[in-house]
């Protein structure tokens, strides 16, 4: 096991990120946050806590959204049956700018399937994709971030976990070896 990011790099790389979509997006006007349920919720939360002090904004259109029947693998024989959580978007997206939030990037089928999924909440104007870890040599999709944290060089046998303080008592990211 390798430690990517110990909590205070992540701490830098989240202020890094917020600070980047404040510079793009200033005041929000257009702009919408959607974090990808389950584990870009964690990202996406503090990240929209984030803008909101940097901006001194009160209010921030920020929904989240399960993409469990949306994925391309929801019917795989032999494949374990992924429990819904819950969507909450209680916005039309209709032509505004989203911004799309995960952890780990890894073949790019989970940000299809949320692209698939933001379509029954209206037609955006643009989506962009922020990610915690970008494992770029691992995609099957040509999906590329508009906002990365980091960028690891990992092989399929290895696996990217996220600790976040809320859910896992502690903040780190960590390359796991898996053979």
């Amino acid at each position: 096991m390798k430690t990517l990011l110990d909590t205070k790099q992540l701490e830098i790389t989240l202020q890094r990120l917020a600070h980047q979509l404040v510079e793009n997006h200033l005041k929000f006007n257009d702009t919408v946050i959607i974090g990808i349920q389950p584990r870009g919720v964690w990202l996406s939360d503090r990240i929209s806590g984030m803008v909101k002090a940097i901006t001194g904004q009160k209010e921030l259109l920020y929904g989240k959204l399960d993409i469990t029947f949306y994925r391309d693998d929801v019917h795989k024989q032999g494949q374990e049956m992924n429990t819904p959580t819950e969507t909450n978007i209680n916005f039309s997206i209709e032509n505004k700018n989203v911004v799309l939030i995960d952890d780990v990037l890894h073949t790019g089928r989970t940000i299809r399937s949320a692209m698939d999924a933001l379509i029954d909440y209206g037609r955006p104007r643009s989506v962009e994709l922020m990610v915690l870890i970008d494992r770029r040599l691992t995609r099957e999709l040509p999906i590329q971030p508009d906002y990365v944290g980091q960028t690891v060089d990992s092989s399929t046998t290895q696996k990217v976990k996220v600790y976040w303080k809320e859910k896992d008592k502690k903040d780190e990211v960590v390359l796991i070896d898996q053979k």
